[in-house]
């Protein structure tokens, strides 16, 4: 009886702990959501530019700039140098005027420590830690050449960062925990190294030719290693223990295997802190291995994906790794961040209109936690911009997208002029989806004009029963064991039919089965409780006498479509 007591009072201690929290990590299905005040929450973000937040007038003009353009999180630098100007004598001052726009503009806010290292430098540390290379030594490159770059393997760099975040730290907990307006928080930003893979000082090559910790030899012989990780210790055989050459080889990839190593263990000492004060969501971000660089070519042993294993061993209290997103090839980058293991957050990623649709995208397709465009500011707050019209119809959405996330109920759309279609298989349904453009009835579509992206989510609320949102996307629904009658290679008019009819090839075959139809396509609202308000009815002209579903590039809509069989 003793036992089920304690039992009872422990779980007790544990749910109110977690219900104490203004924000915290969730499991839903195969999503990881991001809980704030007790809610499922989507960050529909901006990142501030660098030095957008380095004074108080700049802060008050930006804010409520943000709030007309819809977001609902600002994620926000704070600077070592500015929040420890003289050793030991710290300044909160721009902390507290973010705080405070944030409360007065209804925004939550993910802060950004730029400490030690930003962008792989050491560009945010103070001057009195900078002139002093003596106590705070820098990284070297091979060839001997200190750079700015603080070295990971002083004692003294990682007291001096330390003591400076859990200062700041601690008067975050004093001024928030009551009202949660810090939702998430990034330790240092885009960590890596930059010229060599790895730092060559005293220090880093004794420590380098020292046998691999027994903790990551643990890790490799018992978890599901990533791929790439796993061929890597698979060439030299496996090895249970050996220093780094002879556990993983003698290449740059070992070099930042070893520094990545090195950056997990000083980011998760920050981290631990940052638990122990305020108990947040903790991530860190990366800057991409991207247009076929090496590692020291691009931030070399940065929070990437291929060295997930790397950073979840040293730094197991981080919850996610996040890539800051500058190139082609969007799909295929958030698909790599998007693991059984690591939640999809966007904290940055270049400012384009795109973004609108490509929000709307990863909340379908991968379950994100959100989103943020950098250097925010510089956007539009037009109610025409297709940001912000995205981030009103997701606003709108949320409580539906985190009611589903997870479920296997959503698909996210994305489409450009080289990649035009994705077909879909639901049940007895082929759902073809393409872009807009597609359909011959816009100028655009034809006159050499570059296709902005057009994306979208499918949502299935039930049997025949969606949400289609986004914007410049159309949709057919045929029943896949369908046999069509008359199967036509067609070239259409602008009005949707044939130019010719010697331009149809027609094959007849006898017809089985049912056939979809279209019963209706309502544009619809969405309350804060999740429930549909009609609109008006889209039909005749508007879904193509019920051969599609569709939404015009430029518009943003949330519309709900009812499906019917017939013979």
């Amino acid at each position: 009886m003793k036992k089920l007591i304690l039992f009872l009072i422990l779980n007790c201690l544990a749910i109110e702990y977690i219900i104490g929290q203004n924000s915290f990590l969730q499991k839903q299905g195969t999503a990881t959501q991001l809980v704030v005040h007790g809610m499922p929450f989507l960050i529909l973000g901006g990142e501030l530019g660098n030095s957008s937040a380095a004074c108080p007038q700049d802060i008050e003009r930006i804010f409520p700039k943000l709030k007309k353009m819809g977001l609902n999180t600002v994620l926000v630098p704070v600077y070592w140098d500015l929040t420890e100007p003289v050793e030991g004598q710290f300044d909160f001052t721009l902390t507290d005027k973010a705080l405070q726009q944030a409360r007065e503009n209804d925004l939550k806010i993910v802060f950004l420590w730029f400490g030690a290292w930003k962008n792989s430098m050491s560009c945010y540390a103070p001057l009195w830690f900078k002139e002093n290379h003596k106590k705070y030594p820098r990284a070297y490159t091979q060839s001997g050449k200190p750079l700015e770059i603080a070295s990971a393997f002083s004692e003294a760099v990682y007291e001096a960062d330390h003591r400076a975040f859990s200062q700041w730290m601690q008067h975050i907990a004093t001024v928030d925990k009551k009202e949660g307006t810090v939702i998430m928080i990034q330790i240092e930003n885009e960590i890596g190294m930059l010229e060599d893979a790895r730092d060559y000082s005293r220090e880093a090559n004794k420590i380098f030719n020292a046998p691999v910790p027994a903790e990551f030899m643990t890790y490799l012989n018992k978890k599901a290693l990533h791929p790439q990780m796993l061929k890597k210790w698979e060439s030299q055989g496996c090895k249970k223990q050996g220093n780094w050459q002879e556990v993983f080889g003698a290449d740059i990839y070992t070099d930042e295997i070893f520094m990545a190593w090195h950056y997990a263990k000083y980011v998760e000492g920050l981290a631990q802190t940052a638990r122990s004060i305020y108990n947040i969501p903790l991530y860190v971000n990366a800057a991409m291995n991207s247009r076929g660089r090496k590692p020291g070519e691009y931030p070399s042993a940065g929070p990437l994906a291929h060295l997930i294993d790397v950073w979840h061993c040293g730094a197991p209290s981080i919850d996610i790794l996040a890539p800051d997103l500058y190139d082609n090839g969007f799909t295929d980058w958030v698909a790599q961040y998007k693991l059984h293991n690591n939640p999809l957050f966007i904290p940055e990623i270049r400012l384009t209109d795109n973004n609108s649709v490509r929000a709307f995208y990863i909340f379908g397709e991968h379950d994100a936690i959100g989103i943020s465009p950098f250097s925010i500011e510089d956007g539009s707050d037009s109610p025409n911009s297709p940001l912000v019209q995205s981030y009103a119809k997701l606003t709108e959405l949320m409580p539906l997208l985190t009611k589903y996330q997870g479920k296997g109920l959503m698909k996210g759309l994305l489409f450009d002029s080289e990649n035009k279609e994705r077909i879909i298989a639901d049940d007895d349904l082929t759902i073809t989806a393409r872009h807009f453009f597609t359909l011959p009835w816009d100028s655009r579509a034809t006159n050499g004009s570059i296709w902005p992206e057009g994306g979208g989510i499918l949502l299935k609320l039930s049997k025949d029963e969606y949400i289609v949102a986004g914007s410049g996307i159309v949709l057919e629904f045929t029943k896949t064991s369908e046999k069509q009658t008359i199967e036509k290679q067609k070239q259409l008019g602008e009005d949707g039919f044939a130019l010719k009819n010697d331009q149809i090839k027609t094959k007849h075959d006898k017809f089985k089965g049912m056939r979809c139809g279209i019963g209706y396509v309502d544009e619809v609202k969405v309350d804060k409780d999740g429930k549909l308000h009609y609109v008006r009815r889209l039909n005749g002209d508007q879904d193509h006498q019920g051969r599609h579903v569709r939404i015009s590039v430029g518009d943003f809509k949330i519309l709900h479509v009812q499906l019917y069989e017939y013979q």
